[in-house]
């Protein structure tokens, strides 16, 4: 009777394999369609399935204008889905007995501060990770987006001048800069740099035989995507794809943030190493399992969105943030997820944990809507769920979103008040200083007022009279996000203060001008 009992048990365990389990049969011509069609430059796609990679490929090019094709080796830059990764290097800690994940962070980093004394001594390891530490949307971001000249040291020196702009623990606000943090914390226990140790111990044992820590590992990769965006139409989003300097990427300092370049058989890896809760194929485990639900376990609840008509099933009831993921509901199943994006990158990781199923998209051009698309395709596919047009109604949104920003920029740029400047060009020129973000030098030349970010190498250019006291940017590199610049004056005219905004307001949020406070340096030039 116990071998009739488990006979009819996998009689009917095979009767219930879902017909869907394998990746859809079009994949590969209609991925290719709406890339040409969106103009997308490359695109990689890996799939996972009950642990076996299903699918490991690449389509378009690596480099406009160059012969390289993209394929399963191909290295993208994976932005912000590396966090994860991050996480999962303190896993590895944690497993250890070095650092637990509510040990304070001056346990092991007696010197690091934040704006608030109290904060320094109760903000924890976790805490690091889980976006409630009062930290505004992006804030600090400038220290390395999109390049800098400051050690990752420095740059966690200076997060004691960053001011939070809510209470600590209350509330849900994406930064990146706490994961540098993070990624200094690594470091000081370990021995080894964040990009030391996330080869020898996260990359490497898990399987990951193409992917980089490293930005000059990575440039010498001749297998490598480059990044690209449209950035010759009124904003940028708009106009012709074009190949960006591959030194426009996230500062080293911030790496621990987002610095991963990984191919599509790199991602089938580490999609495996997740749904297996940290297991690997050779018996042994990268982290344990314990530490796998750690990471997974949701801790600061996210706001929702409100989404518009055609996308509202894509709108979660229920989101929250964890250890280096992002965990909501979809059609009644958990999602884990993460996108990621550097400037000409972007990259969506998903896992459907019940299914035992998870891909990861990247992309070297900044389509979001196609990316977008293609992720609930691919879960609505995984999920047995009739197709309901996503890839053509997140590419409406995103045409969309582009046509309102560049709305607003018609209508603000024909409307400045034609008054001001309020004193000669040479009265505005000066050292002005933000506590954390450092010094920016605007200076009065024979072709007008310029201005040099001093910690950003290249981040310099002209300042166009807007209105007022109130200058725009024309930077030499159009890749730069525009801004405006504001001068206060005191009853003397004299120059107090200077604050900045974002010209565009779809900008990204890690283009986080308004954040900075900078005053005249006295004496300095």
């Amino acid at each position: 009777m116990k071998h009739v009992r488990l006979l009819a048990f996998a009689l009917l365990a095979t009767a219930a394999m879902p017909a869907w389990a394998e990746p859809p049969k079009d994949i590969a011509e209609s991925v290719e369609a709406l890339r040409k069609e969106i103009g997308a430059t490359g695109v990689s796609i890996a799939i996972v399935e009950d642990g076996k990679t299903t699918l490991s490929r690449g389509w378009g090019e690596r480099k406009l204008g160059e012969r390289g094709q993209v394929d399963g080796q191909t290295i993208f830059q994976t932005g912000s889905t590396g966090k994860a990764m991050t996480a999962a290097a303190l896993a590895i800690l944690v497993d250890e007995g070095k650092i637990a994940w509510d040990d304070p962070v001056i346990k092991h980093m007696p010197w690091f501060r934040m704006y608030d004394a109290w904060v320094t001594r109760e903000i924890t390891i976790r805490d690091l990770l889980v976006h409630r530490s009062g930290l505004g949307l992006g804030q600090g971001d400038l220290m390395f987006v999109p390049r800098t000249n400051l050690t990752r040291k420095q740059t966690v020196e200076r997060v004691a001048y960053l001011k939070p702009q809510t209470s600590f623990r209350s509330s849900y606000a994406y930064d990146n800069i706490l994961y540098a943090v993070a990624g200094q914390l690594i470091e000081e226990v370990s021995g080894q740099t964040w990009e030391a140790f996330m080869r020898d111990r996260v990359l490497r044992p898990g399987g990951m035989k193409n992917a980089t820590s490293d930005s000059e590992d990575r440039f010498r990769i001749a297998n490598r995507s480059w990044p690209h965006a449209r950035l010759n139409g009124p904003l940028r989003g708009s106009g012709d794809q074009q190949a960006l300097d591959e030194r426009d990427e996230l500062g080293r300092n911030g790496a621990p943030a987002g610095g991963l370049a990984m191919s599509a058989d790199d991602m089938a890896a580490w999609l495996k190493i997740q749904l297996a809760h940290g297991a690997l194929p050779n018996g042994k485990a990268l982290f344990s399992a314990a530490q796998a639900a750690e990471m997974w376990k949701p801790v600061t609840a996210m706001p929702i969105t409100e989404l518009p008509t055609a996308l509202k099933p894509a709108q979660p009831m229920q989101q929250a943030y964890a250890l280096g993921w992002q965990v909501q509901d979809y059609r009644g199943h958990r999602i884990i997820q993460h996108s990621g994006g550097v400037f000409g990158s972007i990259t969506r990781v998903v896992m459907i944990p019940d299914k035992n199923v998870g891909f990861a998209i990247m992309m070297n051009s900044e389509e979001s809507g196609m990316l977008l698309g293609l992720t609930f395709k691919l879960i609505d596919h995984y999920l047995d769920q009739p197709d309901y047009g996503w890839t053509t109604k997140w590419q409406d949104w995103y045409k969309e979103r582009l046509a309102g920003g560049v709305e607003y920029l018609k209508q603000t740029q024909a409307t400045p008040a034609k008054v001001g400047p309020s004193l000669d060009p040479a009265r505005y020129a000066g050292r002005y200083r933000d506590p954390w973000y450092g010094d920016i030098v605007v200076a009065n030349t024979a072709k007008g007022l310029t201005i040099d970010f001093t910690s950003t190498p290249r981040m310099i250019g002209r300042l166009k009279h807007w209105q007022y006291d109130s200058f725009v940017t024309e930077y030499d590199d159009p890749a730069i996000e525009p801004a405006y610049v504001t001068f206060a004056l005191d009853a003397d005219g004299k120059v107090t203060g200077v604050t900045m905004k974002a010209v565009s307001k779809i900008a990204d949020f890690s283009w986080d001008y308004h954040d900075l406070d900078l005053k005249p340096v006295e004496g300095a030039k």
